[in-house]
C-alpha cells in the first residue's frame, strides 16, 4: 500500500510543528499528551494561535467542577463572527461558481463583511432580537455563508436544515427549533435540473419565508407574506456584533441518533474554536490556503467549512453543483485548492468515472475525508491523483464540533488510518466485556472544548453519559463508533456499533427507515442496517423485510426506494433487500440488529 511521508522541511512549515516548538515540544507523541493532561494551557495556547476576539476577556479557560456540563471561556464575552475577520480586507474570503457557470467569482474580507452588515441590520429592521431563531435550508453559496454568519453576528439561533431533505423532515427539524424567518431559494440547480426548494419549505409549513432567486428571471409566485431577497436586505453597511457569553447558543444542528427523530444539538460559540483548531493543527490551514469541501449548512461540515477557514485567514472556495462533474474539477485546478474535504462516496464515484484525471490539481497540499468509512483503494487512487499527497482522514460528529480521531501532516500518512486522537481530546476503545481493547466501541473522555452539554430535545445525560462503563476512574461519554487500534498505534473506523448509520455522509438512525419501510401496506415489519464491503468503504443500506403476503422482491424494492426518496432523502439507495420469516430479536422485543449485520458479512464472504 502506498504510503505518505512529510519531509522535514514539509514538517517545519506546518502550524503545529511551529506551536510544538513555541512550547518546547520536538516530539508529537509528548505535544498530544500535553493537550489532555493540561486542557488549561492547551486551550489558552490554542485560542491565541487563532487570535480569537474577545470583547471582555475570560478570567480562566475552563471551569470543570461539573464534568458533565463544564463551562470554558470563563466571564469572557464575544461573538465568534468577529475572529473571522482578521484577515487583510482586501483577501479574496470567497470564491464561488455555479456548475453552469465557467468563471467564478470572489469576495474579499472586506465585501463579505459588509454583506454580512446589511443582512444583520435587515434582521433587526424585521424586528428579530437577540437569542432569536431563524432558519437556513438553501445551497451553500455566498449568501448562505452570509446569511448564516450575519444571524450569530446579531445574536441570534440559527437553524439550519440541508437542502437535500424531504418536506417532512424539514418539517420535523423546524418543529424542534421553530425559526420566525427562513432563508431559502426559488430552486437548486444539480446537473443541469431546477429542483423546487421553496414549494418544499412551504410545504413544511414555514410561516414567513425570505426566497433568494437562483436568477434573474426567475418566475416563480410567492405568498404576500414572504420576502425576495432584494426587498429584504437593507443598506446599512455597519453593524456592531452583539456580545455573547461563549456558551450562548449560535447555531442548532441535527444528528440522527438510535431513535426515530434527530437530536437537536445546540453550537456554541466555542465549538467553533474547536472546529477552527482542527482546521489549524489537523489540516494545516495558514493564511491565504483556499479550502473547499462539497457539503451544507445543514451538516456540521458546512459550519465547519466557515469557521476553520476564515479564522484560519484563509479562502472558502464554494462550489454551487454535482462534485462528480467535470466542471468541479475544473473549479478546483482554476482556483488553486489548497485542501479539499471529500465524502468516500465521492471519491469512489471519481475513480470508477476518471473524471478527474484530466485536471491539475497540483496546487492541492492535502485532502481531508469524512463522513463515512472509507476504502483504501480508493483513497490511494485518491493520493494519486496529485502525484501522492496525504489524506485526512476524519471522524467525529455534530456533537463534537469537529473530529475525535485524525491525522496530522506531521506523521507519515497511510490511506484509511488514523494516526492520532484529534489535539485536545481523548477517547478510550471498549469491548464488549467492558474491558480496554484494541478493538471495541469508542467512549470520548471528557472534557474538551467542542463537546455538547445539551440537547434540545433529549436529555443530554441520559444519550451520552448514563450506564456508561467507569475505566481507570474516568467518566466516559458514549459515542457509538467500533474502532481498531493497528499494530502500528494507527486506527480504523469500522462503522457504527449503535443503531445509526452513514449513508453517503450522511446520519441517519435504522429506525426513520425502518418507520418509513414498515408503512408500506405490504410489510409487517423490517430491520435497516449498514454494511461496508469487504474491501472496505462506504456503507451500503441492506434491508431485511418480514412480508405480510408473498410479494415481487423487485417490485416492493422499487417501491420502497421511491418511498425513502420523497419522505426521507433521495442520496439514500437501497443496495439489497433479503425477504425473511421473522426478525432476530432479544428477550425484551428488540430488534438484533448486529446479528444481522453478522449473518449478511458472512454471506458476503461464503459468495465470494
Amino acid at each position: 500500500m502506498n504510503t505518505w511521508h512529510p519531509t522535514t522541511n514539509f514538517i517545519e512549515k506546518t502550524n503545529l510543528y511551529r506551536l510544538m516548538q513555541k512550547y518546547g515540544f520536538n516530539r508529537y507523541d509528548n505535544f498530544y499528551k500535553w493537550s489532555i493532561t493540561n486542557h488549561d494551557d492547551f486551550w489558552d495556547a490554542t485560542v491565541k494561535a487563532l487570535d480569537i476576539q474577545f470583547k471582555n476577556p475570560y478570567s480562566t479557560v475552563l471551569d470543570a467542577s461539573n464534568i458533565e456540563q463544564p463551562v470554558w471561556l470563563k466571564n469572557a464575552q464575544m461573538n465568534i463572527v468577529d475572529s473571522c475577520f482578521k484577515a487583510a480586507p482586501d483577501q479574496p474570503a470567497i470564491i464561488y461558481q455555479k456548475e453552469n457557470e465557467t468563471k467564478s467569482k470572489s469576495l474579499s474580507y472586506a465585501e463579505l463583511n459588509q454583506y454580512i452588515n446589511r443582512i444583520a441590520n435587515a434582521l433587526k429592521e424585521n424586528d428579530l432580537q437577540k437569542g432569536d431563531t431563524i432558519g437556513i435550508d438553501m445551497a451553500m453559496n455566498i449568501e448562505a455563508v452570509a446569511i448564516y454568519l450575519a444571524g450569530i453576528k446579531a445574536g441570534l439561533q440559527v437553524v439550519t436544515v440541508a437542502d437535500s431533505f424531504s418536506p417532512v423532515e424539514i418539517k420535523i427539524r423546524f418543529d424542534i427549533a421553530p425559526p420566525k424567518l427562513i432563508f431559502t431559494q426559488d430552486y437548486l440547480l444539480r446537473s443541469g435540473k431546477k429542483l423546487p426548494l421553496y414549494d418544499k419549505i412551504l410545504e413544511a409549513g414555514a410561516q414567513l419565508i425570505v426566497i433568494i432567486p437562483t436568477s434573474d428571471n426567475s418566475e416563480i409566485r410567492i405568498r404576500r407574506q414572504d420576502l425576495f431577497w432584494d426587498e429584504f436586505l437593507s443598506n446599512q453597511t455597519q453593524f456592531i456584533s452583539e456580545a455573547m457569553a461563549p456558551l450562548d447558543t449560535m447555531t442548532i444542528l441535527f444528528s440522527s441518533g438510535t431513535t426515530g427523530s434527530p437530536k437537536a444539538i445546540p453550537w456554541n460559540h466555542t465549538t467553533a474554536i474547536k472546529s477552527a483548531a482542527d482546521g489549524y493543527y489537523h489540516h494545516d490551514i495558514q493564511q491565504g490556503d483556499v479550502v473547499a469541501w462539497p457539503t451544507n449548512l445543514g451538516w456540521m461540515m458546512g459550519p465547519w467549512l466557515i469557521f476553520a477557514t476564515l479564522i484560519n485567514n484563509g479562502t472558502i472556495a464554494l462550489f454551487e453543483g454535482s462534485p462528480m462533474s467535470d466542471v468541479f474539477g475544473q473549479f478546483i485546478q482554476d482556483v488553486q485548492v489548497n485542501m479539499l474535504g471529500v465524502v468516500p462516496s465521492i471519491v469512489r464515484a471519481w475513480k470508477n468515472t476518471g473524471v478527474m484525471e484530466a485536471f491539475d490539481w497540483s496546487s492541492i497540499k492535502c485532502f481531508s475525508s469524512t463522513g463515512e468509512s472509507s476504502n483504501p483503494n480508493e483513497m490511494e487512487y485518491l493520493m494519486q491523483l496529485v502525484d501522492n499527497k496525504p489524506i485526512i482522514e476524519y471522524c467525529g460528529g455534530t456533537e463534537i464540533g469537529g473530529g475525535y480521531v485524525t491525522s496530522t501532516l506531521i506523521q507519515t500518512n497511510i490511506p484509511s488510518t488514523f494516526s492520532t486522537p484529534a489535539l485536545g481530546s481523548e477517547f478510550v476503545i471498549v469491548n464488549e466485556e467492558g474491558n480496554l481493547s484494541d478493538k471495541g466501541e469508542v467512549f470520548l473522555v471528557p472534557p474538551a472544548m467542542g463537546l455538547s452539554f445539551k440537547l434540545l430535545n433529549r436529555d443530554h445525560h441520559q444519550v451520552y453519559y448514563k450506564d456508561t462503563p467507569k475505566i481507570e476512574g474516568k467518566l466516559l461519554r458514549r459515542h457509538g463508533d467500533f474502532l481498531v487500534k493497528m499494530e502500528n498505534g494507527y486506527y480504523r473506523v469500522m462503522g457504527r456499533t449503535d443503531d445509526s448509520m452513514n449513508l453517503g455522509g450522511i446520519k441517519v438512525s435504522s429506525l426513520q427507515i425502518e418507520e418509513l419501510v414498515n408503512s408500506h401496506l405490504a410489510v409487517t415489519e423490517s430491520a435497516a442496517i449498514a454494511v461496508s464491503p469487504l474491501e472496505g468503504g462506504p456503507a451500503q443500506l441492506v434491508i431485511y423485510l418480514v412480508p405480510n403476503s408473498i410479494v415481487d422482491k423487485e417490485l416492493i424494492q422499487h417501491e420502497l426506494q421511491k418511498l425513502i426518496k420523497q419522505k426521507l432523502n433521495p442520496l439514500f439507495k437501497i443496495h439489497d433487500m433479503i425477504i425473511i420469516d421473522k426478525l432476530p430479536r432479544t428477550a425484551s422485543n428488540k430488534i438484533m440488529r448486529r446479528i444481522l449485520r453478522q449473518d449478511y458479512q458472512k454471506q458476503m464472504q461464503d459468495e465470494v
